[in-house]
């Protein structure tokens, strides 16, 4: 098959600019070929290299005692005591999600979970983050009803539980959908396998699926905006087996422990470019690949095919030769395809061969460590106009409005098709502030939940990161698990655009500040930028996914109000209704700034909580929709009514920070606010837990009633 002719047009097609055009004529001085074009494109684009953002995540904390890994690796890796370990990441996949929802969300399950295994860990628990355009847009109910089908299709089929995450709704994603896949696993801490090559003549050895071309060009378009011509990205979207991926699992980690790994990298954007240049990058090795021993399930495959395909399921690893018939018969056994495909060579060289042909010779660092990295100019977001007095409404009528809105309503309808007690240890299925997963053979327990507000982020990013960690402390502190790490899934617009990169740039400083303080460093992440169709971008989303553990089940916070029981707010009242759930599900109103978050005071409270966890029948922190909503959803869950004794709209919807609602036997009382005294945390009793009434002040409604719409909300606005 004779290449292309590099025009213009096709190279930028491929994403490159005509300054890294430049840049790559220095670097060879001459002329790529059309796969050479491919591979700089696959490892330049900004969903592999990073580079508007890699100055500003190199200012996060990511080290602490408990960290083993940080970011840089397939996953993060976080000790948990008693020789193991917890390894975790969150990743996007929101292009192809967009495109063609079943695969792309299946894709992004399959994708994180390699991630995990990949260093050695067996998973023990999914979350995904989802944000959709609103109901009333023509694609939005094929796209929740895609995206769902997907995670569940592939993780229920591999056999992970999937324990938490969230579904929210906003116009600014009705041209692109944000797909975030979390994954965690276990491992034994002395067990960890990374990707770093070591070794001159080893052989490079392929495993897994084989490679059709499925996902052409993927990493590429997820660099790219929407536009008109979105249908024809149609065929980079990859496709998903999770039941091969589940025979991968069993037999990598069965290959990792008969000593034959060196180093072993997933398959995953810009496939088996990106996997063989970072693990022979991290090394100080090159790479010498013999496509024509490639494992294919298509015919007449080109360089440029195999070398860009995307599809899933596969991985690459640097073997110990004087193992490998036991590698190869670990992989025949589990019929899965074995094959040796290269070896790592001591020149700085990328050396890709086909058909007897050269078909790429390259500067293997120049296509990693040493990509494009670019300052881009960046304006600050401007303070955001103070709030104005809003109309007088009952509350009632304001809580109606938050429980019959699809991003407020119960989610039963998404949780329900997601199999979440599969492997036995889930302790707390999805519906509570964070998912809780038990440490097989153990008493220990790890809690799982993930965060972010986008409204305060586009208002006030810095303030915006800052509430995306805190309010992930918080719901870890609600199940009375002790926080431990964070991952981020850093979602925005197009960072070539200043206002937009001023958004990144104050949300990493956000969370930044918020992570040190609260002791729960970043250990891995992702970036996904260019979110926007049509030019105009998403709400900034840094999806916040966080672990935290507790070292007994004893000490979980797991029970729901009973007759009789006190609702306890832990924190100041409600005063901050600017960005508020109320204002824009009420009056369709994004006014005003986001709420300030106190670090000190969020550590405080949360310390406080696990501490007098003894005392605690049930406790959720303090979001969206204020003391109201929280009072009914913990209320609605337990079949009981509840009553708040204000009518005040900010006291019962404002959405101030660091703050709990707690629900406790009256004879508890006298302690908790002993206590409370004793550390500086103001303790109040609001309310009371019973009877079959929703009561706000001198308003009611019935349970039943209000229960009926909070259930049937979210199914009906999406004619699901």
């Amino acid at each position: 098959m004779t290449e292309p002719a590099l025009t213009p047009e096709l190279i930028a097609k491929h994403g490159i600019k005509p300054d890294e055009y430049a840049r790559i004529l220095q670097i060879l001085n001459r002329e790529p070929n059309f796969t050479e074009l491919g591979i700089f494109s696959a490892m330049w684009n900004e969903h592999c290299s990073y580079k508007s953002s890699k100055k500003w995540l190199r200012t996060l904390p990511t080290t602490g005692p408990q960290v083993i890994c940080g970011p840089g690796e397939n996953a993060g890796v976080v000790d948990i005591g008693d020789g193991q370990a917890v390894i975790f990441k969150m990743e996007s996949h929101n292009h192809p999600s967009y495109i063609e929802p079943y695969q792309g969300a299946a894709t992004g399950v399959g994708g994180i979970l390699r991630d995990v295994f990949t260093m050695g860990a067996r998973p023990i628990a999914a979350m995904n983050s989802l944000s959709f355009g609103q109901p009333s847009h023509p694609k939005t109910a094929h796209l929740v009803k895609g995206v769902v089908e997907g995670v569940g299709g592939y993780g229920n089929a591999f056999g992970v539980p999937t324990v938490g995450g969230e579904v929210r709704f906003h116009r600014s994603y009705n041209g692109n959908c944000l797909v975030n896949a979390f994954a965690a696993g276990l491992a034994d801490a002395d067990k960890i396998f990374y990707s770093v090559a070591s070794g001159v003549g080893m052989p490079v050895v392929y495993l897994g699926a084989k490679t059709g071309r499925d996902g052409v060009g993927g990493a590429t378009m997820a660099s790219a905006e929407f536009d008109d011509t979105i249908e024809e990205k149609r065929p980079t979207v990859q496709v998903g087996d999770p039941f091969t991926e589940k025979r991968l699992l069993e037999a990598s980690l069965e290959l990792m422990a008969s000593g034959a790994v060196i180093s072993i990298q997933d398959m995953g954007a810009a496939g088996l470019t990106c996997s063989a240049v970072e693990m022979g990058d991290k090394g100080g090795l090159g790479i010498k690949l013999q496509l024509d021993d490639v494992p294919q399930r298509e015919t007449q495959m080109t360089a440029y095919e195999m070398m860009l395909s995307e599809s899933q399921e596969r991985m690459l690893m640097v073997l110990n030769p004087e193992l490998e018939d036991v590698a190869r018969a670990i992989f025949v056994k589990w019929d899965l395809d074995f094959a040796i495909v290269g070896e790592t060579i001591p020149e700085d060289r990328f050396l890709i061969l086909h058909g007897n042909e050269v078909k790429a010779d390259l500067p293997l660092s120049k296509l990693s460590s040493t990509a494009p990295e670019y300052d881009r100019p960046w304006v600050e977001t401007p303070p955001a106009p103070a709030l104005g007095p809003i109309p007088a409404i009952d509350p009632m009528d304001a809580l109606r409005a938050l429980i019959g809105s699809p991003s407020y309503a119960h989610k039963a309808w998404v949780w329900e098709q997601y199999d979440s007690q599969v492997g036995a240890d889930t302790v707390v299925t999805p519906g509570l502030p964070a998912g809780v997963v038990r440490v097989h053979g153990t008493t220990k327990a790890l809690a799982f939940t993930s965060d972010v507000t986008p409204r305060y982020v586009k208002a006030n990013p810095f303030e915006g990161g800052k509430q995306a960690v805190a309010e992930a402390y918080r719901n870890l502190t609600a199940m009375g698990a002790t926080p431990l790490a964070t991952t981020d899934n850093l979602n925005f617009g197009n960072p070539e655009k200043p206002e937009i990169m001023g958004q990144l740039v104050g949300a990493i400083k956000g969370i930044g500040a918020a992570v040190a303080a609260l002791d729960m460093p970043i250990v891995s992440g992702n970036v996904s930028l260019y979110n926007e169709t049509d030019g105009s971008g998403i709400l900034p989303t840094p999806t916040i996914g966080a672990v935290g553990i507790l070292w007994s089940l004893d000490d979980l916070i797991h029970g729901q109000p009973q007759e009789g029981d006190l609702a306890v707010m832990i924190g100041t009242h409600g005063t901050h209704l600017g960005q508020s759930a109320l204002l824009a599900e009420m009056f369709g109103m994004e006014a005003g700034d986001a709420p300030p978050v106190d670090l000190a005071t969020e550590k405080r409270h949360g310390d406080f909580i696990r501490a007098q966890a003894k005392h605690l029948r049930c406790c959720t922190d303090l979001s969206d929709g204020g003391l109201a909503l929280a009072a009914f959803e913990m209320a609605e869950a337990a079949g009981l009514g509840v009553m708040l004794e204000c009518d005040d709209i900010a006291y019962l919807f404002g959405e101030d920070q660091a703050r709990y609602l707690v629900a406790i036997d009256p004879k508890r009382l006298h302690s908790l606010t002993g206590a409370a005294q004793a550390a500086g945390v103001p303790v109040n009793v609001v309310g009371r837990f019973g009877g079959d009434t929703v009561r706000l002040g001198r308003h009611a409604d019935p349970l039943a009633r209000l229960s009926q719409t909070y259930r049937e909300a979210f199914a009906r606005a999406l004619g699901v």
